[in-house]
């Protein structure tokens, strides 16, 4: 008798795209931030400076004029799809997980007919009917729960290859007069998952997903502008950021450790996190709390890399984007060896909350 061999998910190509346009602090130096429908009086270079302070953003990226959510997805989807070295052809599903669809530059009602991910699929000219291509609304946790669905379908035998998109173009649907503009920002990735049969686990071993709907619903929505005056009858994202921060810090530890109880490991097992890049103070605050979880009172150095400094929070987006960044090299001082045990975890409107243990 042979060893049993498990059928697990793996990655094994990442993509992402980083848009051109560079947005500093400075650029909001001549914006008009409302609260309330009240006008706030603070001096426009200390509103942007305790944001900074706050959030740890200093630069954020939006997209050209003329790029579409779509487009800057599907160049994602070729790098990744470059990065494995398969045929695009050979692709079982594409999942395309955002929330907004395409928005132009000079409106912002959303355009989601066809799915994005069939608009993704055409740009990438695969003929496939086979490939199938749907969208995942999910809040900013979209492309984890894609992941866990693409471990779901690979494990089942009815899929080898799925590709899981994460993109967005925020800075088309966040408000000018809303100081949290300041934190939103445009990007894709994308990652493909394949499926392998091996004794030895590997790949996606466990994952965690809670919806906290009632009650906590409310902290993302939609909302007209902040600014009374304004009478475009334009819809943005509205975020209650205080019980949102509460919120997270309060509850997404203890997803991550049903995660990591699940797959059977402990916190020291872990040798990095992927988390969803909200807000950096928020994120030092929900890993710390993971740690006193284990009754540990100081988070290891070098665990968790950060992206939001110079990426601003780009949605789904943001926890795809920064594994293709480690991957390739490009966050000093982080790198994943073989055999390394990752946290991948989000939170996000819904409220959703999930997190999946990976071994390299």
């Amino acid at each position: 008798m042979g060893e049993k061999t498990n059928l697990y998910s793996v990655i094994t190509g990442t993509g992402s795209y980083i848009p051109e346009k560079i947005i500093s602090g400075n650029a909001f130096l001549n914006a008009t931030f409302y609260d309330n429908g009240v006008l706030l009086e603070k001096e426009i270079g200390e509103i942007i400076r305790k944001f900074t302070e706050i959030t740890e953003i200093v630069e954020r990226r939006y997209v050209n004029d003329d790029q579409n959510n779509s487009d800057i997805a599907a160049i994602a989807a070729q790098t990744a799809i470059d990065d494995a070295g398969i045929d695009k052809e050979s692709l079982d599903h594409i999942i395309f997980c955002h929330n907004f669809g395409d928005l132009s530059k000079d409106g912002n009602r959303s355009d989601i007919l066809p799915a994005l991910a069939s608009k993704v699929k055409a740009q990438l000219r695969i003929e496939n009917p086979d490939c199938v291509a749907y969208d995942l609304i999910f809040g900013c946790p979209g492309w984890v729960q894609g992941a866990v669905q693409a471990n779901y379908l690979i494990k089942s035998g009815d899929a080898k290859r799925v590709m899981v998109i994460g993109a967005e173009t925020l800075s088309r649907i966040t408000d000018p007069h809303d100081r949290d503009t300041m934190i939103f920002s445009d990007g894709a990735a994308a990652v493909i998952f394949e499926a392998r049969s091996t004794a030895a686990e590997t790949g996606i071993l466990a994952h965690k997903t809670k919806t906290f709907s009632l009650n906590y619903s409310g902290l993302l929505t939609m909302g007209s502008s902040n600014n009374p005056a304004e009478i475009s009858g334009n819809r943005y994202m509205k975020m209650n950021g205080r019980k949102l921060y509460e919120f997270a810090v309060s509850n997404v530890p203890a997803v991550i450790k049903e995660a990591i109880d699940k797959a059977g490991l402990d916190i020291s097992d872990i040798k990095i996190v992927f988390i969803h890049q909200a807000n950096g103070k928020m994120d030092h605050a929900i890993m710390k709390r993971v740690f006193k979880l284990y009754q540990i009172d100081n988070v290891p150095e070098k665990l968790v890399p950060m992206s939001i400094g110079w990426l601003g929070n780009s949605s789904v987006a943001t926890v795809p984007t920064l594994l293709d960044l480690v991957r390739k090299n490009q966050v000093e001082g982080y790198k994943i060896s073989e055999g390394d045990y990752a946290v991948f975890a989000s939170v996000g409107a819904g409220m959703h909350i999930n997190a999946f243990i990976y071994r390299f």
